[in-house]
Formats: C-alpha cells, sequence, structure tokens
C-alpha cells in the first residue's frame, strides 16, 4: 500500500471546498433568493446545503487524490480532465441559479453535471474503483438536487 502523501492529499481537498465557496460567494444572497422560491416536496431547508457539500467536495476532493496517485498515466489525465470539467460546471450552477436567477438554465446545467459526474465515475473506476465509489453520495445529491432544481422551475 502507498504511503499517504498528506500535502497533496489536503491540497486536493482544498482545491474542490475552495471551488465551492468560490461560487457560493459568487452567487450573492443564495439564501434570500431560495426562501422566495415555492419549493417541490422533500426541499430541504436552506441550512442543509452547506453542510452537505462540504462533505461532498471533501469526498471530491479524495477521489481525485486517488487518481492523481495512480500509475496510469493517460488513463488518469481523461479521468482528470472530466473531474476539472465536472467541477467546474458544478461551480457555474449556483451562479446561474442564484445569482443570475436563470432557472432553466440552471436545469440544463445540472443534467450536464450528472452526466459528466456518471462519466467521472466511470473512468475513475477503471482506474482505482474506491475513487468512483467515494463519488456516489455526490451523484445521489444531484439527482435529488436536480428534482428540486425541475421542481422549482416547473413551480415557479
Amino acid at each position: 500500500m502507498k504511503q499517504i502523501k498528506w500535502s497533496e492529499l489536503l491540497i486536493s481537498i482544498g482545491i474542490a471546498e475552495l471551488t465551492g465557496i468560490l461560487s457560493a460567494v459568487l452567487s450573492g444572497n443564495s439564501r434570500g433568493f431560495y426562501e422566495e422560491l415555492v419549493q417541490p416536496p422533500l426541499a430541504p431547508p436552506g441550512i442543509v446545503f452547506p453542510v452537505v457539500w462540504t462533505v461532498l467536495y471533501a469526498l471530491m476532493g479524495v477521489s481525485a487524490y486517488l487518481i492523481e496517485q495512480s500509475g496510469d498515466g493517460v488513463k488518469k489525465q481523461g479521468a482528470q480532465r472530466v473531474y476539472a470539467a465536472q467541477l467546474f460546471v458544478n461551480f457555474l450552477w449556483s451562479i446561474v441559479f442564484f445569482r443570475f436567477e436563470r432557472i432553466g438554465l440552471s436545469v440544463l446545467l445540472i443534467l450536464l453535471l450528472i452526466a459528466l459526474v456518471v462519466l467521472m465515475i466511470y473512468r475513475f473506476y477503471k482506474i482505482k474503483p474506491l475513487a468512483a465509489y467515494l463519488n456516489l453520495p455526490y451523484l445521489l445529491w444531484l439527482l435529488f438536487a436536480a428534482y428540486l432544481n425541475i421542481g422549482v422551475f416547473v413551480l415557479n
């Protein structure tokens, strides 16, 4: 078993977490906008989202670290590109939904995000199955978030 490179692991987690923090900052008054919307059934209170996302970003960072530490260069590069693409779309979603209040466009973005995460999980699995498994909660949360996003789009 390889020795854990703690500084690289923390950097990987930090990149994912900072992506979420920067997106939240650029999203503006997300809580105010969220509370004004008619919500679909099962919509959680706004305070749930930062807690869940903090955990999910940490899991993403750990999985990205595991891929980075793998030895397979070509597969690793492809997986890292998909990881970066999904992280970028994830970053954009909050800004589009909350800052610009473009709910319809955010539905398209979250569907694209789900497709990218499925592809990422597939590519991660081929390199390091644990890295893929760590992203299953993320995929499940995105499916729930898509339900909420579509519900908000329909109800508002």
